[in-house]
């Protein structure tokens, strides 16, 4: 879907979307075409429930006395009511009710409320935004579909004061609309087509986005003593791939922020193998790592004055006659031993040899994996919130911050000596899952914080229940949601960038 800033005129055909405050206050625009169409406005909120709500959209068929085909009146609600969240669920609603109404153009006229906190510019950028990213469709393996499914609308107005300005401040939200679109690909792309070594040759593309990026096949993982993270994989077909991609735009004596993500691209559960319902959905598996590919195209594509380094640890874990057994002993990178108790514990073993790896080589000042890591993780948040456990306080601030102002929210849970003590083993230097059913999510972090270097400010985030949804969203389609990459960049942005 193609998105223009133009500059407000008289409206006088097509499909025009205007605003309107709580209470039915007409904004300018809105007032001018219920003057234009003779009251049809006031008219059609009089017969409606629509009350200008914040969310609340009413459709205005082919008003008399103009040639414009509909009118879609939106609700922005109460003062101050109307944030950049907010302004994005607008957009991402008004291209689904032009869908619905197989409109295939729409001019959506910016008001900005009175004795609101966004100015009319924001407004329009955070609305274009959403629009965007709920217009993303994965629709790569349809061949026939019924025309009525199909998307209609291909282009998107925004009409505001200043449009040629307002455009030059959407340019850096489209990039991350385009950095969603690609990890939202990703994660929906089947195992067949996306294993491990199909995923580090589109990790290798980003070479051309100015990423210095290095792959690590089996042979270079084992002379370093990766047997956590080649173990997971011996029972594939497929070889494991280690990929570290490095953006180094700031400061030559800055220390990188390191990103890591686990990239288990189909997790049966090995040898603990998983019941058969549902498994499907294991293709997403690696969402952590795709978040972690999607927020380095977005830093180098926008040319991020900063250093950052994503790791990503790539593997299959298929039952087969070389698979990892229960009870097998493993020796991490690192040296400690691990003592396999459930093969289906996997994800955590990839990224202890990516932690180690990225924190032996880079020396990070800070570090954040994300991971698609228990089911625990839903039982205690469910889908609203990812996991977020942290061994600095500040650092788990940063993320609760970026997470709550890109709508990417994280809560945190403890960790402490008692859970600790879990994942303690009788013949080896830990085992990979807790004693007992209780606390699962906590003694997965408990395992990640053994492979943290000293006093190394390290998050881990449990995106289990945040990778996919099966519900549409306000600025997305049910499936794949790219969670991390908006709120990485933020962090970044935030935190760890210099101004130019």
């Amino acid at each position: 879907m193609k998105i223009a800033f133009v500059e407000p005129t008289r409206f006088t055909s097509g499909n025009v979307a205007v605003m309107v405050a709580a209470d039915r206050k007409l904004l300018p625009a809105a007032a001018a075409l219920d003057k234009q169409t003779k009251g049809a406005l006031r008219r059609a909120m009089a017969a409606s429930r629509f009350a200008g709500k914040k969310g609340q959209l009413l459709s205005v068929m082919a008003p008399a006395g103009t040639r414009i085909d509909r009118i879609t009146l939106v609700g922005v609600g109460k003062a101050g009511e109307l944030d950049d969240l907010a302004a994005e669920a607008l957009g991402g609603s008004l291209v689904v009710d032009a869908n619905g109404a197989a409109q295939k153009s729409v001019v959506l006229v910016i008001d900005a409320p009175p004795g609101g906190k966004m100015s009319a510019g924001k407004l329009a950028v955070r609305s274009a935004l959403g629009a965007k990213l709920r217009s993303y469709r994965f629709d790569r393996y349809r061949t026939k579909e019924k025309p009525d499914a199909k998307p209609t609308v291909t282009s998107l107005s925004i009409a505001v004061k200043g449009a040629a300005a307002v455009q030059r401040r959407y340019v850096p939200l489209a990039k991350a609309a385009e950095a969603v679109f690609y990890t939202r690909d990703l994660v929906s792309e089947p195992a067949n087509v996306l294993h491990p070594e199909s995923l580090a040759a589109k990790c290798r593309e980003l070479s051309k986005l100015g990423l210095k990026v290095e792959v690590l096949g089996e042979a270079a993982m084992k002379k370093l003593g990766m047997g956590a993270l080649l173990g997971v994989g011996q029972g594939s077909a497929r070889e494991s791939q280690l990929v570290v991609m490095s953006w180094m735009n700031g400061p030559k004596n800055q220390k990188p922020v390191a990103f890591v993500g686990k990239g288990v691209c189909f997790d049966t559960g090995g040898i603990s193998l998983k019941p058969a319902a549902g498994m499907e959905d294991m293709k997403w598996d690696m969402g952590g790592a795709a978040a972690v590919i999607g927020a380095m195209h977005l830093l180098a594509s926008r040319k991020a004055r900063t250093n950052v380094v994503g790791i990503v640890g790539l593997v299959e874990n298929m039952p087969s006659g070389t698979a990892q057994r229960p009870g097998d002993v493993v020796t991490s990178m690192s040296g400690q031993t691990i003592e396999v108790i459930n093969t289906d514990a996997e994800g955590r073993l990839v990224l202890a040899d990516a932690l180690w790896y990225v924190q032996k080589n880079f020396n990070p000042q800070a570090i954040v994996d994300l991971a698609t890591l228990t089911g625990a993780i839903i039982i205690a948040l469910g889908h609203e919130y990812a996991g977020l456990f942290a061994n600095d306080d500040e650092l788990a601030s940063r993320l609760a911050a970026a997470g709550e102002r890109t709508g990417e929210k994280v809560w945190r849970l403890p960790l402490g000596p008692n859970y600790d003590k879990e994942i303690n083993s009788d013949i080896a230097d830990m085992k990979n899952v807790g004693s007992g059913r209780g606390a699962g999510s906590i003694t997965a972090a408990q395992f990640l914080e053994r492979f943290i270097i000293g006093k190394t400010p390290w998050a881990h985030l449990d995106i289990a229940a945040m990778a996919w949804t099966n519900r549409d969203q306000p600025t997305g389609p049910k499936g794949a949601t790219a969670f991390g990459v908006r709120l990485l960049n933020r962090l970044v942005v935030d935190h760890f960038e210099t101004a130019d």
